[in-house]
């Protein structure tokens, strides 16, 4: 069993302040009395005894019988033979009650489930006191027999109304701030509805003893107005002020009911008694257990708060806390130039995949703890992401926060972190920002600043890349940022649109039937409006979002062909677009088969484009990745060939059906004869290789004899076929091939 807190020592000053009160409280309630036969009415000394030994321990225990030796020689002289027991009496009740609230681990005082355990050992207490004490009025003399039942439910009640009204406020008092539950100011009323509250407590004091004397057999029913002051109390302000308030209201309220005064009639019969007491208990104890019970709410809300704000790997400020006290920043107009840094590290996948993600978190612990040993004073840190960091400089132009940010790179590129026989390492990019506050926008800066964070990435980073308004790649890699989001939320909510253009023979003999191109659409889900592939597809590609949206191609175009069956097999050849990261992903082909195994439309009919520049990246990746798909029956097409100018030596490693010519030398047949002779060159070179040939983006009647004229077995463009949505397609006769 221990205290509440261990004191190391106590001030003397304290015991005799304690002390001091108790035997004034006991005095206090003496006056109370009828004559020596009478048992108190209201015993707040109780309280302070069972609070001075909850608070301070079981050796503050003697402070009890010397208080109530101090009141009977001061204030109430009584037989020796009483004095005795009634010494012993509340000796033993307060070590009875602090034995149950103390036993076992030391409890948090703040808490209902104190309180409640606070009041049952004040029961215990006074249940204990009121048996011996009133034992030794009936042996002293001083309580008929037959009286003794009375006499000791109502010591029972008044000392458990000295606990529930006098202990908490004492016991609060006594505990260091820490210990009682302080939270920041903000949560509790204001000084200036303290200051009314104040008022309104006084008022209904007055207002209650005003109703009083009016007279009426219900006047203590006024007490629910100072009642209503302390729920009010409860909910608006700390624990120990509710306390402060229910102890003075106690004491108003037995004071005016035992002496009498404004209309109240002292209880005379020993029921009223003890109803009275039984109604105060509940004053008491209702306000208090509420106030407690909205601190644990409060305290708990704000511990809540407190982990919402803090990082729980690094322990910095979380991406929310951050954003909250940059837009505080920004809104001050007065303060100094300030610049917002965006630091990424480079790299950290390698170590997740080879010394495990524990290692990771190790890593960005470690790297938290130096910028937060780096930073300047005055500026902010935060952890947004798994390996991101976010700065708030402030007071510096461009030139300061470029050197402070290199400082904190040069640090992260020395620091090493042990794990196992390993030696961690890596190193950061980081993109800044400078800005005036009250002229920039918080959303803008973070992406202004991240934007620059992958510029400096993307130029092999462990470097510094400034933001500047003029920065044309900052405000590309922005509008690609936009640009995904969009894409993102198209491929959400389903907003691709498949359109077709034929594709069509210009030499007879060749294949019969519909050979077209799927074409994509977005559909803006807030305007409307179609957007073309030129204006998304450079930002999916350059944010990895080219697989999925092939996969999302294939599988609507197959849907379409299966929900249509009839159109199906009109269907030669129709030609899907693959972007660059297909290539490599090993998964794309795994989805392929899938779709084709559960399609009735077959595999031999399916044609994938893809482009030169893609293929020769890394030619043998390319030439497996097309054999693969062969397996399936599927074919392919080289696209916008000849845009790259590579060599024709890797033809022969790629195994194609068709050579697709870029459209920009279509187009200037008419004016470049050089245009002419690379369309004449890549047919003739198909040709040789057995490939058949496509010439795209054939705008004119004109183009279309002249490619016809070179051979060209294909031809795709305006002139022949415009892009139609594929239900619209299919609905309309394909164009007929050559004869």
């Amino acid at each position: 069993m221990l205290p509440l807190m261990r004191d190391r020592a106590r001030p003397i000053w304290t015991s005799v302040l304690l002390l001091a009160l108790y035997i004034a409280a006991g005095g206090y309630s003496t006056q109370m009395m009828g004559g020596p036969g009478e048992v108190v009415l209201f015993w707040p000394a109780a309280g302070i005894g069972l609070a001075a030994v909850v608070r301070y321990g079981l050796r503050w225990a003697p402070l009890v019988p010397l208080g109530v030796l101090g009141v009977h020689l001061l204030f109430d002289p009584v037989p020796m033979l009483f004095l005795a027991y009634s010494m012993a009496a509340n000796l033993l009740g307060v070590l009875a009650g602090a034995a149950l609230i103390l036993r076992g681990p030391a409890p948090e005082p703040m808490s209902v489930r104190f309180g409640l355990r606070g009041v049952a050992g004040g029961g215990v207490m006074s249940a204990v006191s009121a048996l011996v004490g009133t034992t030794g009025m009936v042996h002293a003399g001083m309580l008929p027999p037959g009286d003794w039942p009375w006499a000791a439910g109502r010591w029972l009640l008044a000392d458990l109304l000295g606990v529930t009204s006098i202990a908490p406020a004492v016991l609060l008092a006594s505990l260091p701030a820490s210990r009682r539950g302080r939270l920041p100011s903000g949560d509790y009323a204001p000084e200036g509805e303290r200051l009314a509250w104040n008022v309104a407590l006084a008022a209904s004091f007055l207002l209650m003893g005003w109703g009083a004397s009016l007279g009426g057999y219900y006047a203590l029913g006024l007490v629910a107005l100072p009642l209503a002051v302390l729920v009010w109390s409860a909910i608006r302000f700390t624990p120990l002020h509710t306390a402060m308030g229910i102890a003075v209201t106690m004491l108003l309220v037995s004071a005016v009911a035992g002496f009498g005064l404004a209309g109240f009639p002292p209880p005379q019969a020993p029921v009223d008694g003890l109803n009275l007491l039984g109604f105060l208990i509940v004053v008491s104890v209702l306000p208090m257990t509420l106030s407690v019970a909205m601190y644990q709410q409060r305290s708990a809300s704000h511990r809540l708060q407190q982990r919402a704000d803090t990082d729980a790997l690094t322990g910095l400020a979380s991406r929310d806390a951050f954003e909250r006290r940059v837009k505080a920043a920004l809104a001050d107009v007065s303060a100094p130039p300030m610049a917002l840094a965006y630091l990424d590290l480079d790299h950290l996948k390698l170590i997740n995949d080879t010394a495990s993600h524990a290692a990771g978190d190790e890593l960005i612990r470690g790297v938290a703890g130096l910028l937060e040993a780096h930073r300047h004073p005055d500026d902010l840190l935060a952890r947004t992401g798994g390996d991101e960091f976010a700065l708030l400089l402030r007071n510096c132009a461009p030139m300061v926060a470029e050197d402070r940010v290199r400082v904190l790179l040069r640090a992260i590129e020395g620091y090493r972190q042990g794990w196992g026989r390993q030696m961690l390492a890596t190193t950061a990019s980081a993109g800044v920002v400078a800005f005036l506050p009250g002229q920039a926008e918080y959303a803008q800066l973070l992406s202004q600043a991240d934007a620059a964070c992958f510029t400096a990435k993307e130029q092999g980073g462990n470097r510094v890349c400034m933001a500047r308004p003029d920065a044309g790649d900052l405000l590309d890699r922005t509008a690609a940022m936009r640009w995904v989001v969009r894409l993102r939320e198209s491929l959400e909510h389903k907003a691709l649109a498949l359109h077709c253009q034929s594709i069509v023979p210009l030499q007879p003999g060749l294949e019969s039937g519909r050979h077209f191109e799927v074409l994509l659409r977005i559909r803006d889900p807030h305007s409307g409006e179609e957007l073309m592939p030129g204006r998304f597809m450079p930002a999916a590609e350059r944010f990895h979002l080219g697989t999925r949206i092939d996969r999302e191609v294939l599988a609507m175009t197959l849907d379409w062909l299966d929900a249509h069956p009839g159109q199906a097999e009109s269907v030669s050849t129709c030609c899907i677009n693959l972007s660059g990261d297909a290539l490599a992903d090993e998964g794309f082909l795994a989805f392929v088969a899938e779709r084709l195994r559960r399609s009735r439309f077959p595999g031999g009919k399916l044609c994938f484009e893809v482009t030169e520049t893609s293929a020769v990246r890394d030619l043998a990746r390319a030439q497996r990745f097309i054999g693969q798909l062969r397996s399936l029956g599927c074919r392919f097409a080289l696209d916008d060939f000849g845009a790259g100018f590579c060599s024709f030596n890797y033809l022969r490693s790629l195994d194609v059906d068709y050579f697709k010519i870029d459209g920009s030398f279509v187009r200037d047949m008419d004016s470049s004869p050089m245009a002419e002779a690379v369309v004449r060159s890549i047919n003739e070179i198909a040709h040789v290789l057995d490939k058949r040939s496509i010439a795209e983006h054939t705008e004119s009647e004109r183009q279309r004899r002249a490619l016809a004229a070179m051979g060209v077995d294909y031809a795709q463009g305006h002139a022949l076929d415009r892009p139609a949505p594929i239900a619209d397609y299919f609905a309309r006769p394909f164009p007929e091939p050559a004869r």
